[in-house]
């Protein structure tokens, strides 16, 4: 199969898009398939996987690269000759990807990514997010198929008109975030230097420090016994959540990868989100990998992700005391930890880059015997 992948964002910038495209290339590469990537420029390698990745003509907005249409694209995506074209949460490049994908009579799966509901709202936009919406189901109402990660993406898309819908959720790494890794001397080192020797808790946080992330909301934990919070990430809030958090047992640890952040994941005893824009919740699925009860909040992503009461809790994002009663129950309980963690890990096991993208490829395939079938159609109606 000879796949061209369209995406918003691509290396170095690394982010929920970004990663999955980068899962979708590894199950690709090493399934003996072919593919291309097409991504704004921003600095990227040349080739992923042995892939060749082309950039085109971008230009930076708040500090990310947004790609512009250009006649490239049209040309890559002719060369290439793929059998199917994956627009990953397309914006304008991916748009341009779709277009020209339908002249050609190429078959398109786009991924929707980006909640627009959620952006609209924090920064009130009023009608703007009408036409923002508008936008959306312009572009992809040219796709065969736009896969959705959950039932609240689902809900908002459908609302929008956009037609043609499907779910896909997001895989994770098993082996990387595992319970086992609490063994680990690296992790029960970082363990040790948050808690306190074992004196707290550790509820530690991983993602961007960004305003749609809601990291105030930790401000409601304040003055609890036995917690230490731990943040890992960087972004444009690092500065304002630091000084909003100051004064509580807060250690920020920076953006961490790897082997660093799954010591990370090990040495924490519960995982706190607090964003309401999630359109899966990725960091999510790492925690329950990693076997830790999670707290988040009954909007977007998250909602399929943690059963409240069995692997976590849902707080409402609009209660603090709600947020904080869900933290002190777990902070004050480590038999509820070790029963809630064990059930996120179960989880989970079936939700491996393995099968996920398997499941991606029937996707693929599914819109390419339908397009197949659509031109015999027009074919035998024309004889």
């Amino acid at each position: 199969m000879r796949v061209a992948i369209i995406s918003e964002s691509f290396l170095p910038t690394v982010n929920g898009v970004t990663n999955s495209v980068c899962k979708v290339l590894d199950h690709l590469a090493a399934n003996g398939h072919d593919a291309i990537v097409i991504a704004p420029a921003a600095g990227s390698p040349s080739h992923y996987k042995g892939f060749r990745v082309h950039e085109v003509p971008a230009v930076a907005y708040r500090q990310f690269p947004v790609g512009m249409p250009s006649v490239q694209v049209a040309r890559l995506i002719a060369g290439f000759e793929p059998d199917v074209l994956h627009a990953a949460s397309p914006f304008l490049l991916g748009a341009q990807g779709i277009a020209s994908a339908n002249r050609l009579g190429i078959p398109s799966v786009a991924v929707f990514q980006t909640d627009v509901a959620g952006y609209a709202r924090r920064n009130r936009l009023g009608s703007a997010s009408k036409l923002a919406w508008r936008v959306v189901k312009w572009i992809h109402d040219g796709a065969d198929r736009t896969l959705v990660p959950s039932s609240a993406s689902q809900h908002d898309l459908e609302r929008a008109g956009v037609p043609r819908l499907a779910r896909w959720g997001r895989g994770v790494d098993l082996e990387r975030y595992h319970p086992n890794n609490r063994m680990r001397p690296t992790a029960q080192a970082l363990s040790a230097l948050l808690s306190r020797g074992g004196q707290d808790a550790v509820v530690g946080y991983v993602g961007r420090i960004a305003p749609e992330k809601g990291l105030e909301r930790l401000a409601a934990l304040r003055g609890m016994p036995g917690l230490h919070l731990a943040i890992v990430g960087d972004g444009p809030s690092d500065q304002r959540i630091r000084h909003l958090l100051h004064g509580m047992p807060a250690t920020f640890l920076g953006r961490l990868s790897g082997a660093d952040l799954a010591d990370a994941y090990a040495a924490f005893d519960a995982f706190v989100h607090t964003g309401t824009e999630e359109t899966f919740g990725q960091t999510l699925q790492e925690a329950h990998a990693a076997g830790l009860p999670v707290v988040a909040p009954a909007a977007g992503g998250p909602i399929d992700l943690v059963r409240h009461g069995e692997d976590g809790y849902l707080f409402d994002p609009d209660e603090p005391r709600d947020l904080r009663m869900r933290v002190e129950s777990l902070v004050a309980d480590p038999a509820l930890r070790r029963r809630m963690g064990e059930a996120g890990r179960r989880a989970v096991i079936g939700t491996s880059w393995a099968s996920v993208c398997d499941e991606l490829l029937g996707h693929y395939r599914s819109v390419m015997g339908a397009k197949v079938v659509a031109k015999r159609t027009r074919v035998g109606s024309h004889a």
